[in-house]
């Protein structure tokens, strides 16, 4: 894919006006990642993106490798566990997954990991922290969550205190309008999809009023609490924190809302051009604002 700058230059002169921009490292990862990447579709195109995260990640610290074969294909998720300043604290885990949809490039989807969390990892590389955070590349994701299933499962065995574990899904795509799995959700989110939206467990009541808050410094953020593991609610499920919730684990899903708000969900359009990149670099600053804060 050529650079991004071009195809973005229209969208970002239109959306910058007091909102952050991506730093060069972003834009880099953007276009160098957003291309097919499905194990059955584009295997080639799944490695390379592997080996990229891999490269990335290992050169802030020891990588972990979690091998796991739950599905028709042997899955990676990429482990990089940063102490903070206080390591006696209970661990957060920030994870995304690096696999792609069937016959997508699938930049949205790009966004939450090959972007948020190489930048995150960075950032906190460099300033760590209060607690230590687990930074995971999920594989396997779109097959149906198996990655983080098989993680989930290996650390009730293991039992760490997790603190929260924090799903990154999609997180730059804006449009004037929005779509609810509810009606009743409008009345208190608006018409126009603007923000980025924290999900979570009802036991993770306090931890999301405190991060709602901090992201709600950079960029405008709604927030839902969501009984008995969503299963009222089965569109709030549909990541890599459902089975964190299964098995008993404070998590949440930080999300633009995904198919609800973006008509490219999971087609060939959905491409870097689409994505709100001003609005996406808000977000970044404020999950590490809100993760700093915890």
């Amino acid at each position: 894919m050529g650079s991004c700058q071009f195809p973005c230059k229209k969208r970002i002169q239109s959306q910058t006006d007091g909102m952050a921009t991506l730093s060069p490292s972003c834009l880099q990862d953007l276009e160098a990642l957003a291309i097919p990447r499905r194990a059955r579709w584009n295997p080639m195109g799944l490695m390379a993106v592997r080996s990229y995260v891999r490269d990335q990640l290992s050169a802030l610290g020891e990588l972990e490798k979690h091998h796991f074969a739950s599905g028709i294909d042997e899955g990676i998720n990429f482990i990089l566990k940063l102490p903070g300043r206080n390591p006696n604290r209970r661990p957060l885990l920030v994870g995304a997954h690096y696999d792609g949809p069937l016959h997508s490039i699938g930049a949205d989807l790009v966004d939450r990991l090959k972007v948020a969390i190489l930048e995150l990892a960075r950032r906190w590389s460099a300033n760590p922290p209060k607690r230590p955070v687990w930074l995971v590349a999920f594989d396997q994701e779109e097959w149906g969550m198996l990655d983080s299933a098989a993680l989930a499962e290996k650390l009730k065995e293991t039992r760490p205190a997790l603190k929260l574990m924090v799903s990154l899904e999609m997180l730059a795509f804006t449009e004037e309008k929005q779509s609810y799995p509810h009606p009743a959700i409008r009345k208190l989110y608006g018409e126009r999809g603007e923000f980025i939206s924290f999900v979570a467990d009802t036991s993770a009541g306090l931890m999301l009023t405190q991060l709602t808050h901090a992201i709600g410094q950079h960029v405008t953020t709604k927030s839902l609490p969501v009984p008995r593991a969503g299963r009222d609610v089965s569109d709030v499920r549909l990541s890599d924190h459902n089975p964190f919730w299964d098995r008993g684990y404070n998590a949440l899903m930080v999300t633009d809302t995904s198919f609800l708000r973006n008509p490219n969900y999971h087609q060939i359009s959905d491409t870097i051009d689409t994505l709100n990149l001003p609005f996406y670099a808000s977000v970044i600053d404020g999950i590490k604002s809100a993760i700093d804060g915890l």
